[in-house]
Parts: C-alpha cells; structure tokens; sequence
C-alpha cells in the first residue's frame, strides 16, 4: 500500500547586505513587527527566484542573491518545512519601500547594534545577522541544483 505524501512547505529567507546595514521587512502580519525579507516558493519558482522576489515585493529594493547560509528541515507529526535562508545585496541604490501595501508596512536598513529598538518576530534574525558579522562559511549558490541535473 503507497504511504500518503508529506505536505512540505518551502520557503526562501534573505539577509540583505548593505556595509554593516542589513534590510528589515516590518511585516502587516505576524504582529506587525520585524523580520527579513523572506516567504513562501511560488509554483515553479526557484528557491533564488523567490528569495528575490520576496524581497523586492516587500522592501521595494531589487536584490541579487549571493550566497546561502543553511537549509533547515523541520518535520512535523503531519506535515514538513523547509527554510533555505540566503545572502543578498541591493541591486541599486534605492531606498527600502515606505508605503504599506498588502506585503508589508515598510521596510529600513538597520545595524546589528540597533536591533533592540525592533520588535522583531523571532531570535533567528539576531542569529542570522550575528552569524554574518562573525563572517562565517557562506556557501555558493550550486549546492541547490535542479534534480536530474549532471554531476559535473
């Protein structure tokens, strides 16, 4: 007998990088605080595709991401998450979106040393930036291959 498919959910998070300034996302949801620019693989998107999308619709700046930190597998009793949280820096030099709309409120570049005036969603964005200012190991974007992909 075929055992059920897992519901995975996959979603893509970005650490924008600009000097010693990294871009917050101040979020409509989650309890209207801060985070990264990060949220949910589209159908027949890339994990890159979505991590640059994401972060334009809800900063308004256009990233290229650079690098990648982990990818995190979190198993549930019925369903599965998969978070690959990557590096990026601003395309240009615009600045960071100020007019709410649906994706979010707003969002500012902010150093590490200012994080304790943002209400922020979660201690992983603490972690994520104290991790890039520790300048540890950043993996190169081939580790993420499509499948039947050769081994070269």
């Amino acid at each position: 007998m075929p055992r059920e498919p897992i519901p995975t959910w996959y979603f893509a998070v970005v650490a924008v990088r600009k000097e010693n300034q990294y871009l917050l996302v101040h979020e409509c949801r989650h309890g209207q605080n801060w985070y990264l620019p990060a949220g949910r693989i589209e159908p027949g998107e890339t994990f890159v595709e979505a991590a640059e999308r994401e972060a334009f619709e809800e900063t308004g700046i256009p990233v290229e991401v650079d690098g990648l930190i982990r990818i995190e597998h979190t198993p549930f009793a019925d369903s599965a998450r998969i978070r690959v949280i990557f590096t990026a820096v601003p395309r240009d030099d615009r600045p960071p979106k100020s007019v709410p709309d649906e994706e979010s409120l707003g969002a500012e570049w902010v150093r590490l040393d200012q994080l304790a005036a943002y209400p922020l969603r979660g201690r992983d964005v603490i972690d994520i930036l104290e991790y890039l200012e520790s300048n540890m190991p950043i993996y190169p974007l081939d580790l993420i291959q499509s499948e039947g992909r050769r081994y070269l």
